[in-house]
């Protein structure tokens, strides 16, 4: 018994990654363009792009095809990093609620209170650390827009060492 004890308390202690904030079995830099279509099946509109040099994926799905609740949902395909450019894994998630379906008590309740609250031209945003970005309506009441991405970092310390300048062009 101790031995499960002690094996359990090191699983726990060992680091792992930050989750993605995730919806509707959607985790941003893990869900792949496949388990999409099987989850929701065909986009609306599929849109082809390059960002950066990239070959990036848009799918919307709206009205009939959006889940219930949703008026839009948009997911982006593409990432970039540390282990290479994955073309068929989810970027962002962004979704569009009918009017009450996110209530700010509801975002909240789901979510947990916001790492960081902004406040711009009478628009109040909630941010996650762990990847979700609300956006309010004017009144502050319902969420319009929720992107869902992959972890944030944490900001940089203000005493934190700047970066060298880069030298000068040669000519």
């Amino acid at each position: 018994m101790k031995r499960a004890l002690l094996v359990l308390a090191l699983l726990f202690a060992l680091p792992r990654p930050a989750p993605a904030s995730e919806w509707g079995n959607i985790e941003p830099g893990v869900t792949t363009l496949q388990q999409v279509q099987e989850i929701y099946g065909k986009p609306s509109k599929e849109i082809k792009a390059k960002v950066e040099g990239y070959d990036t994926t848009q799918w919307v799905y709206e009205r009939a095809e959006a889940p219930k609740g949703i008026t839009r949902m948009t997911i982006d395909f593409g990432l970039l990093g540390k282990d290479g450019y994955k073309p068929n894994v989810v970027r962002l998630l962004k979704l569009e609620p009918s009017q009450w379906i996110f209530g700010r008590k509801t975002v909240v309740e789901g979510w947990g209170p916001p790492d960081g609250i902004g406040k711009g031209e009478g628009i109040e945003t909630f941010f996650y650390k762990d990847g979700l970005f609300v956006t309010f309506d004017t009144e502050g009441d319902q969420a319009v827009s929720m992107i869902f991405s992959i972890a944030q970092p944490d900001a940089v310390p203000k005493d934190a060492p700047s970066a060298p300048a880069a030298p000068p062009a040669k000519k």
